[in-house]
């Protein structure tokens, strides 16, 4: 049948039979999350600590780098790229029930695929690691409230932190809706309470500092709205996990809604927040201004729940999921195993290390470097799956051991590294040159210089 109806393909178990079951293509029955679970998971997701932080960076030393109207311009441009990259890229794995593991074997090959997704996989486990951390530090200082300063142990708070993550996570995409869902209320009712106290008590100076402020419509602009798409790079590349999750009858465009009202919704208002904070307190560092907003018990109890309920939404929906995929497609394991290994690397990749501020040059240049491979990468699944295969893949092939997809692709590889190498020479607008340069780098790659090499398109037609 024609996955560019949009129709689901069938397990066949002869020819996935050497997958891991949760790598295999997702029918009907296997799909968890209805629309409103679906919003509920990128509210969930988008509600944190870190997207607050990169709201308050826009007001540097006092002085906003963008006014209201440009922050809310840049973040709206933002979204808008975001939402249509997620409903563009998704568009497999929600026809085919494919993970993006798999989604990567129809452009790079299946060993090609080996390198490829641990540049979502590494990442993710790092980021595991340090937002379990973070959260560890929260609900350490909720204990030591509760306890009166008898119990104080972040070591212990990470290990039944990370052991919670762990377990729920062993439920799949069942527990994310659920723990989702909560998050989403419970988290949007925190930043509600915020932006109340802000507009009641410090409307003022955020009108006269943020507000009324002449901000910037040049690069800074444009510096921002890289920034603010910088923070869904990973998840939008690995968009096919959370489609094959979606229930299908679903338009394309429908689905483009899904993205961008929670998103607008969590993101937005994170950001818009964050912003006016750092002006209200002049601290851009949340866990330093929220105390400074209100400057009680309650508060530190408020703040630390907040970081906690944050940690664990981003761990669940961005951390857990693509990592897990990457270790079964190495492994061949069962997905719940794959889960407590993905656990285990981020309790050992040293994240108390990484939060110091000795470390963060290293982390920085750590993120800038896998960064830079994330707009060049969705860019070769994009124009793999629109231009060069028309939206018409034999999925059964995907699977094949040995077969069409055994091998890897030097088109994508190279245009992967061309891409990134344009990312690093314009680092203020590294995903967006990265994305443009490997689109253009891959198409005639493709055509001219692997022509004979790169996979045989009309050998996976399914109309063929």
């Amino acid at each position: 049948m024609s996955t560019n109806t949009g129709a689901l393909v069938d397990e066949t178990p002869n020819q996935q039979s050497h997958e891991s079951d949760s790598l295999k293509a997702n029918t009907e029955k296997d799909r968890t999350l209805g629309p409103f679970g679906y919003m509920s998971m990128w509210i969930g997701d988008g509600v944190n600590m870190g997207n607050m932080t990169l709201g308050a960076s826009i007001i540097v030393l006092g002085v906003a780098t963008l006014n209201a109207v440009q922050t809310f311009a840049a973040a709206l441009i933002a979204i808008g790229i975001i939402s249509a990259i997620f409903a563009l890229n998704d568009r497999l794995g929600y026809r085919t029930g494919v993970p993006y593991v798999v989604q990567l074997r129809m452009s790079f090959g299946e060993k090609g695929t080996i390198i490829s997704s641990l540049l979502r996989g590494v990442p993710a486990v790092i980021w595991y690691g340090i937002q379990s951390w973070i959260g560890a530090t929260a609900l350490n200082e909720i204990v030591k409230i509760a306890s009166g300063g008898s119990i104080d142990n972040v070591a212990i708070c990470f290990i039944i932190l990370q052991s919670l993550q762990i377990v729920l996570s062993m439920f799949g995409f069942h527990a994310i809706k659920w723990v989702e869902t909560v998050a989403s209320v419970v988290l949007m009712l925190i930043i509600g309470f915020v932006a109340v106290v802000l507009l009641k008590d410090h409307s003022t100076v955020i009108a006269d500092s943020w507000v009324r402020a002449e901000g910037s419509w040049g690069l800074p602009f444009f510096g921002f709205i890289m920034v603010f798409m910088g923070n869904y790079a990973a998840i939008f590349l690995s968009a096919a996990d959370y489609s094959r999750e979606l229930k299908s009858g679903i338009s394309d465009k429908k689905r483009g809604l899904l993205y961008f009202l929670p998103i607008t919704i969590a993101y937005g208002s994170v950001i818009v927040v964050g912003a006016m904070l750092a002006t209200a307190t002049g601290f851009t560092n949340p866990a330093r201004a929220l105390p400074a907003l209100i400057d009680n018990t309650f508060i530190t109890i408020f703040i630390s729940a907040f970081i906690v309920f944050g940690s664990i939404a981003v761990n669940m929906v961005a951390n857990i999921v693509s990592p897990t995929y990457v270790i079964q497609l190495f492994t061949k394991l069962d997905y719940k195993i794959a889960v407590i290994i993905t656990g285990i690397l981020g309790m050992v990749s040293f994240p108390w290390l990484l939060v110091q501020d000795s470390s963060a040059k290293g982390l920085d240049m750590f993120v800038l470097i896998y960064s830079a491979f994330l707009g060049p990468l969705v860019a070769i699944l994009l124009v793999e799956y629109y231009l060069l295969r028309k939206q018409k893949v034999n999925v059964d092939k995907l699977y094949e051991k040995d077969g069409q997809f055994a091998g890897s692709n030097p088109a994508a590889f190279t245009a992967m590294l061309i891409g990134a190498a344009a990312a690093f020479s314009f680092v203020d607008l590294a995903w967006i040159i990265g994305f443009i340069v490997a689109d253009i780098s891959y198409i005639l790659l493709s055509k001219y210089a692997f022509k004979g090499s790169r996979f045989k398109k009309d050998t996976i037609f399914e109309n063929k």
